[in-house]
């Protein structure tokens, strides 16, 4: 299957930002069960690629003018389903087995996980997605395996994290892996989460949130031990105020009628990331 990506990432600042440093992780890498037909990120700022201690590869953008608002796009191609697997396994398995703050298991994931020691990585998955139910907005990025494990709501992000927590608590390394999903009706056009998991001597792609293997509509990004160290964008600035930030992600079966075609309008975009940047500003004036 070929798909093709716009991705576009639009922020707005209530005062001048003297300096942005941030990093991206928005290109994927042939291999995988994915080629890269082509790949491109326009930004306002220089650029420079290099690759993480995952292998993933990362662009550290600079911006040193005053800047009021930054744009990131990306556009691409990628042909999924192909026969390559070539970069599948770069690092020690046992790397996988780490925790951290956001992937920790406590005594009542450990519990939960043991039922399913030696059967199937599908019951687990199938077992957490009815424990941990998909809600927006019920959780934050900083929100933990633990937090979402008890809270029993979350979205792709915490059903990742919460089945690593599972995954290593039983031994089986487990990695987070960030990227794109591609729907017919494009009901989730936006970046996802998914985790492959070392299970039967093999690494298998299991997305908790729809109760199913990552196939041929899914394009990965990065992968890390979790959201912080796969996460598409990361950064700092000095000065700017108050932020707004609105991202849209479009994704589309290449060769299809461009009448039948999702479509991203970017004027829409710099309106949505004016308003939250207003509303955050009203908040914080209320505040005051």
């Amino acid at each position: 299957m070929r798909l093709t990506i716009e991705h576009h990432t639009q922020y707005v600042y209530s005062a001048p930002v003297n300096y942005t440093i941030q990093q991206l992780r928005l290109t994927p890498q042939s291999g995988f069960g994915q080629h890269v037909k082509y790949w491109d990120i326009k930004v306002q700022g220089q650029l420079q690629a290099f690759e993480d201690a995952f292998g993933n590869t990362t662009h550290t953008l600079v911006v040193d003018t005053p800047h009021t608002e930054l744009s990131v796009t990306v556009i691409g191609e990628v042909e999924t389903g192909v026969n390559d697997y070539s970069q599948e396994q770069t690092l020690p398995l046992t790397i996988y087995l780490r925790d951290t703050p956001l992937t920790l298991a406590d005594g009542a994931i450990t519990a939960f996980s043991a039922q399913f020691k030696d059967k199937p990585i599908d019951d687990l998955m199938h077992a957490l997605v009815e424990k941990v139910g998909y809600i927006k907005g019920a959780t934050e990025v900083k929100t933990t395996a633990i937090e979402a494990f008890h809270l029993g709501q979350g979205v792709c992000q915490d059903h990742a994290h919460v089945f690593i927590a599972c995954c290593r608590s039983l031994g089986y390394p487990a990695r987070y892996v960030s990227g794109y999903l591609f729907t017919q009706d494009g009901s989730l056009m936006q970046s996802h989460a998914w985790v492959d998991v070392w299970f039967d001597s093999a690494w298998q792609s299991v997305d908790v949130s729809n109760g199913c293997h990552a196939g041929e509509t899914y394009i990965r990004l990065a992968t890390g031990l979790d959201y912080r160290t796969a996460s598409p964008v990361t950064g700092m600035r000095s000065g700017g105020g108050i932020e707004g930030m609105a991202t849209s992600v479009v994704v589309n079966q290449a060769g299809v009628p461009i009448h039948q075609q999702h479509k991203m309008n970017q004027i829409a975009l710099l309106k949505e990331a004016q308003e939250i940047q207003q509303k955050l500003q009203q908040v914080q004036q209320a505040q005051q």
